[in-house]
């Protein structure tokens, strides 16, 4: 049992992260006004500010500022709501499927997806002015929202046990917190930390299928292994190795034994691979010779997803769970948040392609209800092409096609002049090199 000098210390931080809490709400002024009961008022979405912000042949800044924006739209309604425990009673669940059936795991679906995105972001230091503001303000939220979500006693006390889908979001919020250790862990108290464990553990009750979601199962094992909790070697160790298998060849594993026409290798396979190895593959693991096979793998399919976006910043339509919009594009962003994109990609050239990509996206009318909630579709409202597991809360894994916002403002990803990337050059008339297979 804790002290009474313990109690009061921590009931004192409880008190002071709610003071913050409501002065970051009054701050923000739009998270929590426009979740009012009833239908409200449509929220305008600046428009003419974002054309401003990201104009054709836009500078970095004009670039970065626009994620931003974005990033603020996909996350106040979401962290606002969760932080003032409201996630439930305010956010639609929009679904093709058994609607009652997808509010058991929307809730967490909207957290762990819109943290994994936004994580490299809220880790970064060395930012100053409005975005250090923005910054701060968001992860004082997602920490709030994160007690919320684990405590119990919430109303927003979340899922991690029925059904087969909590183990999915337990591991994207496993994947938030390895990318953001500082603000995301070291911050809370130990109070919801332990929280946290509970919930990341009790999901070892879900028996993950053979095929991306064995890399689940590793995630979570990862996160608590990089928190210094018990981990089970076995689950990561499968993982790792059944996708070594499962390798198909130029850069692409098979979601399972079979390979789909899909963007899986970015929305899971790849990403998780790489974090799970830098969480687990320390000299004498065991590991080690997994680190720079797939490394090269992932350079390799971030070199292909870049020659997938077009030059209007489309790309092809193609595989199940095409809602998620620009977060098809995570692996993408992650090899360039480590500074790891192959020699034919520039970084400012990858920047303009992914916030081509970005705006196509977002700015299509019908992407957002009039509270400012994700609709399914891909340009807009298109609720047909969300499959029957697709619901609100699943939409918001979009965000983690901006991973390189955890890259700082100085960086070339960000400070260098506007580039085309492939297929603005090639179909300009450049000629470039053939591309060919690794």
């Amino acid at each position: 049992m804790p002290s009474k000098r313990g109690e009061r210390k921590e009931t004192g931080e409880v008190n002071g992260r709610r003071d913050f809490l409501r002065r970051s709400l009054a701050a923000a002024g739009t998270a929590l006004p426009t979740l009012s009961a009833g239908r409200a008022e449509a929220r305008p979405l600046h428009r003419e500010r974002l054309q401003t912000a990201a104009g054709a042949g836009s500078s970095g800044s004009a670039d970065r500022a626009y994620w931003l924006d974005v990033v603020r739209r996909l996350a106040d309604p979401v962290l606002g709501a969760l932080a003032a425990r409201q996630l439930k009673a305010h956010m639609p669940v929009e679904s093709q499927g058994d609607v009652d059936d997808r509010r058991r795991y929307s809730h967490l679906e909207a957290l762990g997806r819109l943290l994994a995105g936004i994580a490299p972001w809220l880790e970064s230091s060395g930012l100053s002015g409005a975005e250090e503001t923005a910054r701060g303000r968001l992860a004082a939220l997602a920490r709030e929202g994160l007690d919320a979500a684990t405590d119990s006693r919430s109303p927003d006390a979340m899922n991690f046990t029925e059904g087969g889908q909590p183990l999915v979001d337990a591991a994207f919020l496993a994947h938030a917190l390895v990318r953001a250790p500082t603000e995301l862990w070291d911050r809370l108290t130990p109070t919801v930390q332990a929280n946290i464990v509970a919930a990341l553990e009790s999901t070892r009750v879900i028996r993950p299928g053979f095929s991306n979601w064995l890399l689940f199962s590793a995630m979570v094992e990862a996160a608590l292994a990089r928190f210094g909790r018990r981990w089970d070697r076995m689950r990561v160790d499968y993982a790792i190795r059944q996708h070594e298998q499962w390798y198909k060849g130029d850069g692409v594993y098979g979601d399972g034994p079979a390979f789909h026409w899909d963007y899986y290798n970015s929305f899971v396979i790849q990403p998780m691979l790489l974090d799970v190895l830098r969480v687990v593959a320390t000299p004498g693991s065991g590991w080690e010779s997994f680190n720079e096979p797939m490394l090269a793998r992932a350079r390799r399919y971030a070199e292909i997803q870049e020659r997938l976006i077009a030059p209007d910043g489309s790309f092809p339509a193609i595989g199940r769970s095409i809602a998620y919009r620009f977060g098809a594009f995570q692996l993408l962003g992650q090899i360039a948040l480590m500074r790891q994109l192959p020699d034919p990609l520039r970084p400012a050239a990858v920047r303009g392609a992914i916030t081509a990509v970005v705006r196509r996206a977002i700015e299509a009318p019908g992407t957002f209800d009039d509270r400012g909630w994700l609709r399914i579709g891909l340009c807009g409202h298109q609720p047909h092409l969300g499959e029957r597991y697709i619901s609100t809360g699943s939409l918001y894994l979009c965000a983690v096609g901006l991973l390189p916002l955890g890259l700082p403002p100085a960086d070339d990803f960000w400070a260098a002049p506007p580039a085309k990337w492939t297929s603005q050059r090639i179909w300009s008339g450049e000629d470039l090199m053939a591309d060919h297979a690794i």
